[in-house]
This record gives structure tokens, C-alpha cells and sequence, in this order.
């Protein structure tokens, strides 16, 4: 939620409303009142209340985002975050969106085409410039808050993930426990009648200082009660009651208010006076006494409904609800809407396990028979690579078809799960209605409520073989155990999904998915920092996002299948970094050798061939061949009205000194003699270069383009839309020119996250 303008309105026309407060001293001070009503123990510690969604923003400070993400510096930023509160007595309380009410559908598919614009920006700028656009464009990587939440709760932290509204639980949570404020940057809290509202926004980590809005000062300002605020946030609209419905109220306290002040604009924050004006005349005895919405306001029968609806919003327990009001009692998210097909003691553990952030998608599946996702970073302008929504629709099918078996006596039909899924070319107007597939499994394999409460080697197993099945990866099951690190396992399962479904990806494209997983384990996250780029690619950007998001499908089906492996195991800080993952995908498509992908070394390079040969047999059983199409260097783009060798507009690195990183990139591949010549490697495939895009890369003629919003099938060929490299060949023929290459420290970054 949010009020429209209330924020600014507050930040800048508004003096005394902003506090600034040192937070180790508001501690100090809460802790002793709270000790004169009640002995000192840990849970009357001095809490802070953080919404995590808005605090995403700030903790991911990383300096590259693009990605797909820099996992384990971002772990690293959490703990210091985490340690700062911590250290001065400060106990944190985390809450999670875990819901979106369907009565905020509309303002929820408004804001994820607006990142759909954004992304759109992102990958333009990629493609002319070859660089990490600023932070006027900045996105959160994929699948950030899913994630956030398990490594709060590994860090030892307390985290709840919302049943219903979000900002309700949480104002809810700190009025409840007298908690000392709420931290984060969402205008509602001052609305709400709960604890001290502190803006994230501000906060200063070294010294613990930011700013309190004070409640009481802001209406002492618009001349209003604390009880006559929610109607003040609903008429200048929030996400329950939109701008635009009440726009016409605006519009008569506007011209109401400039009536008194003859010269409009003089009073800074007019529209936020203008409306707190209209509240004081209409409330009157009939609306303190009763409840209600002032008749006077003139309100149709819906827009009155929706007024009365948005003020409950803010009425927290115990404070009383508006009498005449036609609200259900029972909160959101407390009936579960596929009860007739699983059992009570599913539901109460599913609940259970959502609310303290255990879990992922199956409360949504269960409670709500809704899934979301939210922005994913795709190209919308390349085709060639599916959107994840499309990818992983039937593991998404495989994991309903799980958590809500079919009754084998009745052979009832499970109801379809609604499925909001952002992509390009869905244009999000209707859910689209998913149903169930069941799993081919034997008749004596135990229920889902075995699989989740039950112990033993009768059930451990099952439970694994039903995760593999869900990504067609059944034959893995035999190395469960073999393989050092159960987070390689599910890597595997995971490259190996993707391949079978894209067939578009490549050797290359494995090769670089397979490295990074095997070297990222030993790598820390001072050393991922200084892993450097030359260039960036859009397809490597997409791919890695196609990667992280395949991880939150693991864990999803990990949740749903009673938990085979440790949910740790299934995290993006344990087998991934974009920063490095991109790395291995240039080296790749520059044709280094398998030693260079693996840093020389030895002990990593075998437990890749292991892997990597574990995923094309996986793929030959399965009659999908997997090629090499190597892919150039892109042809860089400049504006017509940039010369050779100056900037492009905006931009403040040599265009010409990143042609030539791009350049070294390029002669590590040691380019081969024009002749065709093979090569074998240790899956026992061949490719011919010139064959199937090598060197260059297939172009695509006219006729092979598709529109910028369709995607061709998962198992019909792709569109390699890159251009024919321009660089002369080197290297002896016949001898490829086979340069130990490494991720040189000199060469910097072209372009930090900020500027």
C-alpha cells in the first residue's frame, strides 16, 4: 500500500513531521518504560518491526544487478545489517509479502508493466552501450525477496511471511507487541495508529540514525484526529481505493480550498490541504458517533463501499471496526480454498510453515489456488529465448499435480490453479488457468501426508524420486549422495530441465552454466567482486535470471515433495553468481578450453566432466541433441551521431578501449583455420564449425523473425539474431591458439550500478 503524494507531502512540506532520531538511543529510552511494566527478558528486548519488501532496495547494494545477482556479497550485507541492529540490543522482527489480495489485482498488474517498461530500458542500453545501465534504471534481481527471506531466517533472524496484507500484519505486529517502531518506506504507517513509523529510506547504518515521521505532528498540521487519517489516505487513494475514483472529490476540495487562498500553488502540498480541508467540514457527530463515511460527501453506492472498505484497511484489532459496513470478519488467507482435496493436517502444516517463511508456493497453491511471479529480466525484443513463466510451466504443473493428488477410488477432478505470471506478449487481463498433472508414479507410493510427516527410508525415497520426476530427472536419483554437495545435484537437475526445454541453449551454454556452479563453491564473495567484464551480453543477462528463477521452482518442488533436500542447498548463494556465471558463458562462447573454465583446476575440472556428461546422456535418452553454436563478440552499436572512438552519449568509458577488451575475449578462442575442422570433447559429441552458427553464428533470414511478443515452440529450432564477427582469424591452421586466459584485476568495470 501506499498513500498517493503523502510521502513527499511529509519529506518536504511538512517541518516537524520528520524527526531524525539516533535509533541505539530510542532503544535505550524504550527499553525503559517497557522494563517498568515488565521484567527484562529477550522478548522485551527493544523490537524493530522491518518491512523486508521495502528494505529489498537498500540491502542489495551489490554494484552489479544485471546479472542475475551477487549472492554472496549480498549475504555478506545482510549480515553486517543484520549485526548493526544486533550489536546495540536491537532484536528485528522481518515481515514478507506473502499474498497479493485480489482486490489490489489491478494496482499490482499496473506496477509490473511499468518494470516491463523498465526492463525493456535495461537490455536497450545493454545492446548500444555493452555496459551495466545507472541507477535510474536499476531492477532488483530476479527472485530477490524469495529468497531474502530464507537467508534472514539462516542468519538466526525472525521472519513472517503475510497471510494478508502486508503493511496490515506488520502495524498489526508492532501495535500488538509494543514494539519500539516500524522500519521501512511506505507511507501507510502513518497512517495506521501503531508504532512510530522510521524511514529506511534514511537510515545511516554506521551511526543507527534516521527520521521518525511523528503522527501527532502531522495532524496537528492538516488539523485532523488520529481516527480521521484513514479517510484523509483513502480520498487521495491508495491501493484499495484508486486516484482516479475518487478523483472527482479531490477536484471539488481542491477548488474549495483555493477559494480561501486566492493564489493556487503559494501553499506547497496543496492537494494533501486541500483534502484534510474537505475531511474536517464533513465529519461531523453523525460519523465520530457512528462510523460511517459522511453521507455529505455524495458518494455513489460502490464508490461509498470502496471508501468504507479502504478506511477498515487501517483499523487494526482492538480498535473497532466501522459499523454498517458490509467487511467478512475473517481475514484473507484464513480459509484455504483447496480443503475438499487435502487433508486438515497438510493445511495446518502448510499454513504454519508459510507464516515463518519455511516454505515456498505450496500456501499459494493450497490457501489460495493462485500463483504469482513477479518481474523477470527478459528481453521482450529476442525471441529466442523462452520467458521462465513458459519454461517452467510443467514443473509448475508437475508440483499442483503433487500437492493436490487425484482421489484414485473417485478420480475426482482437481480444481485448476490461476497462474499470474509476468512475460512479455501476457498482457495480464486474466489469469490463465493451469491444471494439475499428475506424476506417473507406481500405486504403493506412499500419500502426500507420508511424504511430509513421515520418517524413515520408506519415504525418503519416494520423496526424491518425486523431486527428480517433477524436472524429468529420474536417473539422477543414483547419485543422490555421490556427489559432494547436495546443491551440485540440484544444479544438475536444473541445467539438465532447462536444456530438455530450450532448445536453443548449446554446449557453450551448458559448458557456462556448469562451470560456474562447480567454481563459485570456492570462491568467496571478495573474490567474486573482483571478477571483471569486458562486455555484457543481453543473452547471458536472460540466461541467468532463467537460471535463478529455475531455482526457485527446485525449491518450490522441494516444499511440495516433503523436503528430499535441505532447502539450503537449493539458495542462489550456493550455486550461483552473475557476475561469474557471465564470465564462464564469454569464456565459453570465446572457445577456452574446459581447464580455462575451471581455473586449471583439476579437482574441479573432473567433477565438471562428471556433470556435464551427466546432462547430455540425460538429454541423447531423450532424443535432444545438444550442439555447439559459439557466438561472437556483438557488433557494437552507436548512435549516428557518436564518431569512432569517442563516448557514446552518456556514457563515460572509451567505446574503442571496450572494443578492445571485447577483442581479448575473442582471440582466447584462438580462431580457427577457415576450413572445417572437428572437435571431440569429453561427452563423446563433434561439431563442425560452420554448422549449426559456429564462429559467427547463424543468422536468421527474414522469413525465420518472429514477433517481438511470440516465442517459438520449446522443441522447434531457434533464432540466433547476433552478428558475424568482423575480427580477422588467428592462431596457426589446424592449431588453435590456446592462451591461458584469466579475469585480469586491471581491467575495471566499465560501469558501477549508481552512476
Amino acid at each position: 500500500m501506499g498513500v498517493k503524494g503523502l510521502q513527499q507531502f511529509v519529506d518536504h512540506f511538512s517541518p516537524g513531521v520528520c524527526v531524525p532520531v539516533n535509533l541505539r538511543i530510542m532503544a535505550q529510552q524504550h527499553l525503559s518504560k517497557t522494563q517498568l511494566v515488565s521484567t527484562a527478558t529477550a522478548k522485551s528486548s527493544p523490537t524493530l518491526v522491518v518491512d523486508g519488501m521495502a528494505c529489498l532496495r537498500y540491502w542489495y547494494s551489490c554494484e552489479d544487478w544485471v546479472c542475475g545477482g551477487q549472492w554472496k556479497e549480498y549475504i555478506s550485507h545482510l549480515v553486517h545489517w543484520v549485526e548493526a541492529f544486533t550489536i546495540v540490543g536491537i532484536r528485528l522482527v522481518f515481515f514478507f509479502d506473502g499474498v497479493v489480495d485480489e482486490q489490489k489485482r489491478p494496482e499490482w498488474v499496473r506496477r509490473r508493466r511499468r518494470v516491463n517498461g523498465e526492463i525493456s530500458k535495461v537490455f536497450r542500453h545493454i545492446k548500444i552501450h555493452g555496459v551495466q545501465p545507472g541507477r535510474e534504471l536499476f531492477c532488483l534481481p530476479s527472485g530477490l525477496a524469495t529468497f531474502t527471506r530464507f537467508a534472514l531466517r539462516s542468519l538466526g533472524q525472525e521472519v513472517f511471511c503475510s497471510v494478508q496484507e502486508a503493511d496490515y500484519e506488520i502495524a498489526s505486529y508492532a501495535h500488538r507487541h509494543g514494539s519500539m517502531g516500524i522500519l521501512g518506506q511506505d507511507s501507510d504507517f502513518i497512517i495506521f495508529n501503531s508504532a512510530p513509523y522510521l524511514s529506511v529510506a534514511k537510515l545511516n547504518l554506521d551511526k543507527l540514525t534516521t527520521v521518525v515521521y511523528n503522527q501527532d505532528s502531522l495532524c496537528q498540521i492538516l488539523g485532523l484526529a488520529v481516527n480521521q487519517l484513514p479517510l484523509l489516505a483513502c480520498i487521495l487513494g491508495n491501493d484499495i481505493v484508486s486516484e482516479e475514483r475518487m478523483q472527482h472529490i479531490r477536484s471539488n476540495a481542491m477548488a474549495a480550498y483555493r477559494r480561501g487562498h486566492p493564489y493556487p500553488g503559494a501553499s506547497k502540498g496543496e492537494k494533501v490541504f486541500a483534502v484534510a480541508q474537505l475531511v474536517r467540514s464533513v465529519w461531523g457527530s453523525e460519523a465520530e458517533n457512528s462510523g460511517l463515511i459522511p453521507q455529505s460527501l455524495g458518494l455513489s453506492d460502490p464508490d461509498q463501499k470502496l471508501l468504507e472498505r479502504g478506511v477498515h484497511s487501517y483499523l487494526l484489532p482492538g480498535q473497532g471496526p466501522l459499523r454498517g459496513v458490509d467487511i467478512q470478519d475473517v481475514p484473507p488467507g484464513t480459509s484455504c480454498v483447496m480443503k475438499r482435496y487435502v487433508s486438515p493436517k497438510i493445511i495446518k502444516a502448510c499454513r504454519e510453515k508459510h507464516i515463518t517463511a519455511e516454505s515456498f508456493m505450496v500456501y499459494s497453491v493450497v490457501f489460495e489456488g493462485v500463483v504469482e511471479c513477479s518481474n523477470t529480466m527478459e528481453d521482450e525484443e529476442d525471441t529466442e529465448l523462452l520467458p521462465q513463466a513458459l519454461v517452467y510451466k510443467t514443473c509448475r504443473q508437475r508440483i499442483y499435480g503433487v500437492l493436490l493428488p487425484r482421489d484414485k477410488e473417485t478420480s475426482t477432478q482437481v480444481p485448476a490453479v490461476k497462474e499470474w505470471f509476468v512475460f512479455a506478449g501476457n498482457p495480464l487481463k486474466d489469469p490463465e488457468i493451469v491444471h494439475p498433472v499428475p506424476l506417473s508414479m507406481s500405486e504403493d507410493e506412499p500419500s502426500l501426508e507420508s511424504l511430509w510427516f513421515g520418517r524413515g527410508p520408506t519415504v525418503s525415497d519416494p520423496r526424491l524420486a518425486r523431486f527428480l520426476s517433477i524436472f524429468d530427472c529420474q536417473e539422477f536419483s543414483l547419485l543422490y549422495g555421490t556427489i559432494e554437495e547436495d546443491s551440485l545435484l540440484a544444479a544438475l537437475c536444473l541445467v539438465t530441465h532447462l536444456v530438455l526445454q530450450v532448445q536453443q541453449l548449446s554446449l557453450e551454454d551448458v559448458d557456462a552454466y556448469l562451470s560456474q556452479a562447480v567454481c563459485v563453491r570456492h570462491r568467496s564473495h571478495l573474490e567474486l567482486q573482483r571478477v571483471t567484464l569486458p562486455y555484457l551480453s543481453g543473452r547471458a543477462v536472460q540466461m541467468a535470471s532463467l537460471y535463478v528463477r529455475g531455482l526457485g521452482h527446485l525449491l518450490g518442488a522441494n516444499c511440495a515433495c516433503g523436503g528430499p533436500l535441505p532447502n539450503d542447498a537449493l539458495m542462489p548463494w550456493q550455486s550461483f553468481d552473475g557476475r561469474l556465471f557471465h564470465s564462464k558463458y564469454l569464456l565459453a562462447h570465446s572457445g577456452a578450453t574446459h581447464s580455462e573454465l575451471l581455473d586449471d583446476h583439476t579437482s574441479s575440472l573432473d567433477l565438471f566432466i562428471i556433470l556435464r556428461e551427466k546432462v547430455l546422456e540425460a538429454c541423447r535418452k531423450r532424443g535432444r541433441t545438444v550442439q555447439s553454436r559459439p557466438r561472437s563478440a556483438p557488433e557494437p552499436h552507436r548512435s549516428g551521431n557518436t564518431p569512432p572512438g569517442r563516448y557514446p552519449p552518456g556514457h563515460q568509458d572509451g567505446w574503442m578501449e571496450r572494443e578492445e577488451r571485447a577483442r581479448a575475449y575473442q582471440r582466447v578462442r584462438g580462431r580457427r583455420d577457415e576450413g572445417k575442422m572437428r572437435r571431440s570433447d569429453p561427452g563423446g559429441y563433434h561439431y563442425r564449425e560452420g554448422s549449426e552458427g559456429g564462429g559467427g553464428g547463424h543468422q536468421s533470414s527474414p522469413t525465420q523473425q518472429t514477433h517481438p511478443l511470440s516465442y517459438p515452440h520449446p522443441g522447434g529450432g531457434g533464432f540466433n539474431h547476433s552478428r558475424p564477427s568482423r575480427m580477422p582469424q588467428r592462431g596457426r591452421p589446424g592449431h588453435p591458439n590456446r592462451r591461458s586466459f584469466r579475469l585480469a584485476p586491471r581491467w575495471s568495470h566499465p560501469s558501477g550500478p549508481w552512476s
